[in-house]
């Protein structure tokens, strides 16, 4: 009971904006708080990510290219190039390339994001996987045979490119 009145009495402190009147290292640390809050939120640790990768459990958000690295070694194949992304309703982001032309997907909601793209094929495993801003958003379970040609489609691609076409890759 007292620690809900306590609870209760900082939330009406911090509702009140009163903080902002404090000094100023008070709002500092307030700030610095909050913000270590969110980003500890985030991803989860390397190991735990190769964990999932290995169980075959490619959740979306949560993983990165490392974890796949780590797990399966070097894809047979990797893509880059900037893409627009189609936003669904449980957060997968689907490349406009794995579309037909002009179509949109099943039950897309009205959101599309683009910027540089990160696609790994691996044969051995089954899987395509595509990478945005450093996290898995798109997977999608495809035979050895499909994933060649993908691979071999995108090898092909690249000896036409110019270099002002080609992705910044950090």
């Amino acid at each position: 009971m007292d620690m809900f009145r306590l609870t209760e009495c900082g939330a009406q402190w911090f509702r009140s904006l009163e903080f902002l009147r404090c000094p100023r290292w008070v709002g500092v640390f307030v700030v610095a708080t909050i913000g270590s809050l969110l980003s500890c939120s985030g991803m989860p640790s390397l190991e735990e990510q190769e964990r999932h990768v290995r169980n075959n459990e490619l959740v979306l958000n949560q993983l990165t290219p490392p974890a796949f690295v780590r797990a399966w070694g070097a894809p047979a194949y990797q893509h880059a190039e900037f893409m627009q992304f189609f936003g669904m309703k449980d957060d997968e982001l689907i490349p406009r390339s794995r579309l037909a032309s002009g179509e949109p997907p099943r039950g897309w909601e009205v959101r599309i994001e683009a910027g540089d793209a990160l696609f790994l094929a691996y044969p051995d495993h089954g899987w395509l996987v595509v990478f945005f801003e450093e996290r898995l958003v798109y997977r999608e379970k495809l035979t050895s045979a499909k994933l060649h040609e993908l691979g071999r489609s995108w090898q092909h691609e690249e000896k036409f490119r110019s270099r002002f076409e080609v992705p910044a890759v950090p």
